[in-house]
């Protein structure tokens, strides 16, 4: 029995020595206080994991640590945490290089990443994926033999480039996506045999795909999209694992080789979207063995030719196979196959925007009985259906249908009873007529597109769908008043613009439309006032009631509400603007062409966000409103045509504008000088247009989707008044025209590179034209007539190649007009009313170059006109002359080797002179001793 006992005691004593240290190491001291050190270092509130790091208890303990037996600290994550952490703090851990995991995912790094982390020889995974990294990522971290996998993806200020792998190396994943690597990709990245996912969307990568990708045979995962790649795409017949390829927004070109993709056994999706790949989609693309949620995406290329035919493909898709195939925006021509009815397990079928044309049988659709989305749009295509074989049980699955751009004249009557179609888009064809009654009777439609036909009716008192999301109607014939909506509705896109509704808005309006986000009412005939209800919507984003003859107050409403980023009520009767509320959102703001005075102007310091403000043609009289330069987000800047007055530098103001690109402050009663100084703080105009970076704005995000919403400003742009369509792109302009602008013209509005219009005429600027201008590469309108400039034209301007427009006119500028590139082609209205100036295309040429021709009238401004073309030689040979001459007359040294360089010369030339003055040969020599005294 003891010997029993003592047996079961020796089975506890072995499991507490070693069963408990290899569950639960005891960590090493100097390892637990490098990571106490880091904690240290640490910024967080209610981190989970760092709430077990003390002192107090072993550090394998704690969470998010992973240590050895001996008690090395071999992981480290504490992913998602909330945290800052500081560079200093990441030193700690210089001193725990047994780390083979280390993942700080979703936390605040804000540091470039240590070079020590190369050191950590037993690295097997390093995820840092949205840790807000920057500086340039050290290359060595990527050639540790025991790396697998790498991710810094979402470090959009990382930066960095690949180096040459080492053969066999071990990395599986290489995740870097949305970061700043650049540069070739390395052929060498053929040696990583074990790599499966390659992750790179969104960097800056250059040049061709490596054609040793090809030997990456276990490759699941292929993602390269949105770089600068070009060439052809290598062929990947030998990798045989490949999953998902995803090769879209490159400039990759070539034609697709369909020997290239017949090993891909395993190919999930192929996106080869928006590259210039062109020649013809090979057949043999639709009998991949894809995954049940395969996508075939080869749109936005160049693909030509012919649909291609599939029916010699060797396998159909199976029935249960949701193939996604989409060809649109190619060059793809010619009538779409019959065979592509044979593929059963299509649920996605996009061939928008290229030039099929010939007849397509809609009751064909039977046969793909998955099919669920079709889009044919912007196509040459003649669309048929047999009514004799019509069932309404066909296109069972069938939920959304875009046929726009087709040249449809009625609405396809097989939509009748689809009660599972949830989007139609009819739009851009030649409908007219009424809205048949069936269509506001589909109960599951959610979007709905009939804009720009000639529709004249609804058909209906009120739309009652309560399922519905989406309606465009704009750009048709309706008339007489805005239909009624049945509650519930639950419509969040609404666009009635462009019709010939001439009614009130009802009142109420806003009390049915509760989930109403983007709203246009825009150029019709409507009349009343803005009903306030439509600010009980929560969620209302976008309103544009522009173009019409509304009239009253804007409601006080309108300028408080937080959710709403647009207004757009130009070119109404509206007389009076309430102050804007402090938690104004607004980021468009455009109340021009009505008749409100300035007494709101100091609330738009409220309005922080704001891209676009326009408030031209209307009675506003007030000085500069300096206060917006506080509003670095301000874009464009339009104060035209009311009555603002005064100087327009801000002394007081520390604020700029950085991103400014339009300002117009034409035809106001502006004064005095234009501070040169605050042009420099513009500094998306000083970027030329090459050096640019990529910068959407918040509004394109905003206006997706939003087909009514384009940014129209009046400009004047090559000496006439035309509105400007969507000013969110890199147009840039400023228009200082009709004020009282006086003193010289700064310097420093040469340094406005990426300037495309400058319009400085009708004010009293003086002095002579800055030079600089010729700096302004990207010019392509000036217009600075009817000031008091003078001097000459700079020939500076002569190298600004892209200029269209040039107006010099009735200034006091003199001398000949410079000619060569671009001057050639202007007329001499660009350059009338200078009575000082000469040559064409004012006078003929000048050829003798003497003087110009002779002016009539008053002279006093021509001065004494010098052509230093013609007195520049003379007096260079004059001097010239006079130096030889006079070295010969007063240097002895000079005129010794002057006589005997012309002596031995001409006994060179004539040799008979040496026998015929030989006996004078005494004389020289006399005359040698003479000079030589």
């Amino acid at each position: 029995m003891k010997t029993l006992l003592h047996f079961f005691l020796f089975l506890i004593t072995l499991w507490v020595s070693i069963i408990i240290p290899a569950v639960h190491s005891q960590c090493i001291k100097n390892q637990q206080l490098s990571l106490l050190q880091f904690k240290k270092g640490l910024v967080f509130n209610h981190s989970t994991k760092l709430i077990s790091w003390n002192a107090s208890t072993d550090c394998c303990s704690w969470v998010g640590i992973t240590c050895s037996r001996n008690g090395h600290v071999l992981g480290l994550d504490i992913s998602f945490e909330h945290i800052s952490v500081n560079s200093s703090s990441l030193f700690h851990l210089h001193y725990l290089q047994s780390l083979s995991v280390i993942k700080l995912d979703g936390n605040n790094i804000s540091a470039p990443v240590p070079g020590f982390f190369a050191n950590f020889s037993n690295l097997t995974i390093l995820s840092l994926q949205g840790c807000n990294l920057h500086g340039t990522f050290p290359k060595e971290i990527f050639q540790l033999p025991s790396l697998q996998s790498i991710d810094l993806s979402y470090n959009q200020q990382l930066d960095g480039s690949l180096p040459e792998f080492p053969r066999n190396g071990s990395l599986r994943n290489l995740h870097l996506s949305w970061t700043k690597f650049s540069g070739l990709l390395p052929n060498s990245i053929g040696n990583l045999k074990m790599l499966s996912t390659i992750d790179i969307d969104a960097c800056e990568f250059t040049g061709p795909m490596p054609k040793s990708m090809t030997n990456l045979t276990q490759l699941v995962s292929l993602s390269m999209s949105f770089n600068k790649l070009e060439g052809s795409i290598p062929s990947f017949s030998g990798a045989n694992n490949v999953g998902d390829i995803d090769l879209s927004y490159n400039g990759l070109t070539g034609t697709i080789n369909s020997t290239h993709w017949r090993n891909l056994t395993k190919l999930s999706s192929l996106i080869l979207s928006s590259n210039k790949l062109n020649g013809n989609i090979p057949a043999s693309l639709f009998s991949l063995n894809l995954s049940p949620t395969g996508l075939l995406d080869l749109s936005g290329n160049q693909f030509s030719g012919p649909f291609p035919e599939t029916s010699n493909v060797s396998s159909y898709l199976p029935n249960g196979l949701n193939l996604r195939v989409d060809f649109s925006s190619n060059n793809l021509e010619g009538p779409i196959p019959m065979s592509i009815f044979s593929l059963r397990g299509l649920k996605t079928l996009d061939l928008s925007s290229n030039n099929l044309s010939g007849s397509f049988p809609l009751d064909g659709l039977h046969q793909l009985r998955n099919l669920s989305e079709l889009d044919l749009s912007h196509n040459n295509l003649f669309l048929t259906h047999d009514y004799t074989n019509f069932s309404y049980s066909s296109f069972s699955q069938l939920s959304k249908l875009s046929l726009a751009s087709l040249k449809l004249r009625t609405f396809p009557n097989f939509l009748r009873n689809r009660s599972n179609l949830i989007g139609l888009d009819l739009s851009d064809n030649q409908i007219n007529g009424k809205i048949p009654n069936w269509i506001w009777s589909l109960s599951n439609l959610e979007s709905l597109n009939l804009s720009c036909n000639s529709l004249d009716s609804l058909n209906v008192h009120s739309i009652n769908i309560t399922n519905l999301d989406n309606l465009d109607l704009h750009s048709n014939q309706f008339h007489g008043q805005i239909p009624n909506f049945q509650p519930p509705c639950y419509l969040y896109y609404l666009d009635f613009s462009k019709n010939y509704f001439s009614s009130i808005i009802p009142s109420t309006i806003g009390d049915v439309l509760l989930s109403i986000g983007i709203f246009s009412l825009s150029s019709n005939n409507l009349n009343g006032i803005i009903p306030e209800s439509l600010c009980n919507s929560p969620y209302l984003t976008i309103l544009d009631l522009s173009n019409n003859s509304l009239s009253g107050t804007i409601p006080q409403c309108l300028t408080t509400m937080s959710s709403l980023a647009v207004l757009n009520l130009r070119r109404n009767n509206l007389t009076n603007v309430d102050e804007f509320s402090h938690n104004c959102s607004l980021k468009k703001l455009d109340i021009s062409g009505n008749h409100i005075q300035g007494q709101f102007l100091k609330s738009l310091v409220n309005c922080t966000q704001l891209e676009i403000l326009n408030l031209g043609n209307n009675l506003i009289t007030e000085p500069f409103p300096c206060f917006l330069r506080n509003i670095s987000t301000l874009s464009v800047l339009v104060l035209r045509s009311n009555k603002f007055f005064g100087h327009i530098g801000c002394r007081k103001t520390n604020g700029t504008w950085p991103v400014l690109r339009m300002i117009d402050l034409a035809h106001n009663n502006f004064s005095g000088e234009i501070p040169g100084r605050d042009l420099t703080t513009w500094q998306a105009m000083r970027t030329s247009k090459g050096d640019a970076p990529l910068n959407i704005s918040n509004l394109q995000w905003l206006y997706a989707g939003a087909s009514f919403q384009e940014d129209t400003i009046m400009v004047t742009n090559k000496g006439s008044e035309m509105e400007l369509v969507n000013v969110l792109t890199l147009f840039t302009s400023i228009d200082f025209s009709c004020n009282k602008f006086n003193g010289s013209i700064p310097e420093e509005i040469g340094e406005l590179k990426s300037l495309y219009a400058l319009n400085l005429s009708n004010n009293a600027f003086t002095g002579a034209l800055p030079s600089s201008l010729g700096n302004l590469s990207e010019l392509e309108s000036l217009d600075l007539s009817k000031n008091k400039l003078s001097g000459q034209i700079p020939l500076e301007l002569t190298k600004l190649t892209f200029l269209a427009f040039l107006n010099l006119s009735y200034n006091q500028l003199v001398g000949r007009i410079p000619s060569g590139a671009q001057f050639s082609t202007f007329d001499a209205a660009s350059f009338e009313g200078n009575k000082g100036l000469w040559g064409p295309p004012l006078t003929a040429d000048n050829n003798t170059g003497f003087s110009p021709p002779k002016q009539e009238g008053n002279h006093s401004n021509l001065g004494h006109e010098i052509d230093w073309d013609i007195i520049c030689p003379e007096i260079g040979f004059t001097c010239g002359f006079g130096i030889a001459i006079g070295s010969l007359l007063f240097c002895k040294r000079w005129r010794k080797w002057y006589y005997r360089a012309m002596y031995n010369m001409l006994l060179k030339i004539f040799p008979q002179l040496e026998r015929r003055f030989g006996h004078h040969r005494r004389h020289v020599y006399v005359h040698q001793r003479y000079w030589r005294r």
